[in-house]
């Protein structure tokens, strides 16, 4: 952890950790954004170990944010607005359990502020939301060939037909959230 405070930081997983991660990139208030994964039972992962579905871990970002520009709650509704969270265990053709969707909250605050998000996104939904929250667990940070991956990368397949309509919805739904 860097010397933010708890509250101070968001911790999400909804899909492939490059889509949230280019997303947040993009949003006024969050100061730092980090690919990793968290929520497993296997000591530091590599990515082809957690691609393979056999340590538990979610794809995840974790976001440093300046609560006076933007609220934990603020984050929460661009999150749910930017993948599915309805679908278990999968985002589009990403299917396993390191693509969930899934908030580790850092305090009980944090917990609170998610359940109530979740109950407001029910009405916004046309399924059940399948969204897990827990505790935050140990942070493994990505490989450094994953961060800032889809500025890096705009043209690569995945990241031209699934990242850049993400960034593009956000880009539309939250214009006034724009750095």
């Amino acid at each position: 952890m860097t010397n933010q405070s708890a509250g101070n930081v968001a911790i999400l997983g909804g899909g492939c950790f490059w889509c949230l991660e280019a997303v947040y990139l993009e949003t006024r208030g969050v100061t730092r954004v980090e690919s990793g994964y968290m929520g497993g039972h296997e000591d530091n992962p590599s990515y082809e170990q957690v691609c393979a579905g056999t340590t538990g871990h979610a794809e995840v970002v974790r976001l440093e944010f300046d609560p006076e520009v933007i609220s934990y709650h603020d984050l929460l509704e661009v999150f749910f607005t930017i993948h599915d969270p309805t679908t278990l265990n999968r985002q589009g053709n990403d299917v396993g359990t390191q693509y969930r969707s899934v908030i580790f909250t850092t305090t009980p605050e944090q917990e609170a502020v998610a359940r109530q998000v979740i109950a407001e996104m029910a009405n916004v939904w046309d399924a059940p939301i399948v969204t897990e929250v827990a505790p935050a667990a140990t942070w493994y940070k990505a490989e450094d060939y994953h961060q800032d991956y889809f500025r890096q990368h705009p043209l690569q397949g995945y990241c031209a037909f699934v990242v850049a309509p993400k960034v593009a919805k956000f880009r539309k739904t939250f214009a006034n959230r724009l750095k």
